[in-house]
C-alpha cells in the first residue's frame, strides 16, 4: 500500500485504499481488519489523503499530509500519541503546535486537529508500512 492510494470519504472516520478504478467511480477497501469493499461513485465527496493540507502561516502557505504525518510519526515513533481527541482544545493545540509550530491556529479548528490525529492513529495501525516507507522517501 502507498500513501498516495489511501482515500478519505467525506463524513467517514475510517479510511480507505484505492484498490481500483471503475467506469463511474472507484472501488475502495477499508483500511481497517475488516477490509470492507464499497464502490463509490465520482460525485461523492472523496479526497486522497495526500492532496489534503492544513493552513500555516509558512510562505507556502499550506503544509501537506504527507509531511505532517511523517513529522508525527518522527516525534511519537510510530507508537500511539496518547492523546484522547475528547480532551479539551489546549491539549490539542498544545499537540499540534510540537507537531507544526506555525500551523495557523485561526485558519485550523479543533475538528481539523481530531481528524489529523484519528488518520495518524489509523494508519499507524493498520498501515504502519505506509508511515515507515514515507520517511526513507
Amino acid at each position: 500500500m502507498d500513501f498516495k492510494d489511501i482515500v478519505v470519504i467525506s463524513g467517514e472516520r475510517i479510511l480507505h485504499r484505492m484498490v481500483k478504478p471503475t467506469r463511474n467511480g472507484v472501488i475502495l477497501e477499508s483500511i481497517d481488519e475488516n477490509k470492507n469493499k464499497c464502490v463509490i461513485i465520482m460525485h461523492n465527496k472523496l479526497s486522497f489523503l495526500h492532496e489534503i493540507s492544513i493552513y500555516s502561516t509558512c510562505e507556502k502557505g499550506l503544509i501537506g499530509m504527507y509531511e505532517i504525518m511523517k513529522k508525527i510519526n518522527q516525534k511519537f515513533e510510530g507508537q500511539t500519541i496518547g492523546i484522547e481527541k475528547n480532551k479539551n482544545a489546549a491539549k490539542l493545540k498544545e499537540f499540534m503546535k510540537s507537531i507544526l509550530p506555525n500551523y495557523d491556529e485561526e485558519r485550523v479548528y479543533i475538528s481539523d486537529i481530531k481528524k489529523v490525529i484519528n488518520w495518524y492513529e489509523q494508519l499507524r495501525q493498520y498501515a504502519l508500512e505506509v508511515l515507515i516507507e514515507n520517511e526513507n522517501k
